[in-house]
């Protein structure tokens, strides 16, 4: 079973051709292309390189690897957990400069913070990695991109690194072979990751998990897909029940 990249696939098509991924393109897609470039001029190639924008359609260069529905396996080791929070650290630490252009339009919004922000994915899960074996290099999909501090980024991660879900989901829509020690993995994530202050990560995670519905709620009633379909379908109930999961068992998530 596949995650929900399949789903987004379905909604939103897109097609790769000799090393170029085509997608629909949005009102955010400059601003998206933008914030890459800017990585890839600081030297970082695990971010796509940006072709152009061409009407409705935007078009990048591939990163060689497994993703989407291929992801999973390579994430189950703390190899994997280690690679993938080191690959997030590098993007936050280099986007810290990153002025984004004045007519700049972005899908998410900011995230107001009394600590450090740097420059946010917003879907920070495995299926949105590349991967080669357990190695994480690169980070796709930044349609969610925005200001934030680096907890955003984090606790999104650790709901799907961990994972911060029930036994049951983490054996079948994650596929692990059993049940995962999952406070083992969200420390190896947040070891590796480094210099965060102390918080506590099943509040964190919950909280993250809650304004994640609030923005799926809101691009829905603003007709935008995937996220219509997924909430008349019943997004809304089935994430809100999980983020209750989540305080519920916070004994399992904490490091």
């Amino acid at each position: 079973m596949a995650g929900a990249e399949d789903d987004i696939d379905a909604l939103r098509p897109i097609s790769i051709e000799d090393g170029v991924v085509t997608r629909p393109a949005s009102v955010w897609t400059p601003a998206v292309h933008a914030f890459l470039r800017y990585l890839r001029r600081r030297g970082l190639t695990c971010v796509p390189e940006p072709i152009g924008v061409d009407g409705d359609v935007e078009r990048l260069v591939v990163i060689e690897g497994d993703a989407g529905g291929d992801c999973w396996g390579h994430q189950h080791s703390e190899a994997g957990v280690r690679s993938a929070a080191r690959l997030l650290r590098t993007i936050h630490d280099a986007s810290v400069g990153w002025e984004p252009p004045p007519d700049a339009v972005f899908c998410a919004p900011d995230v107001e913070s009394e600590a450090e922000t740097v420059w946010c994915h917003g879907d920070v899960g495995p299926w949105n990695m590349v991967w080669h074996g357990d190695e994480a290099v690169g980070l796709f999909d930044w349609d969610f991109l925005h200001r934030g501090p680096r907890l955003d980024d984090v606790a999104y991660a650790l709901q799907w690194f961990a994972p911060a879900r029930s036994d049951e989901l983490a054996m079948t829509w994650h596929h692990f072979p059993a049940v995962p020690d999952r406070s083992a993995r969200i420390n190896a994530f947040l070891r590796t990751y480094g210099e965060l202050p102390l918080f506590d990560v099943a509040e964190a995670i919950a909280t993250r998990m809650e304004a994640t519905m609030a923005m799926e709620l809101a691009l829905a009633e603003a007709d935008v897909e995937p996220q219509r379909t997924w909430v008349a379908e019943g997004s809304q109930e089935s994430a809100a029940a999980e983020a209750r999961w989540v305080r519920e068992h916070f004994d399992l998530l904490t490091p």
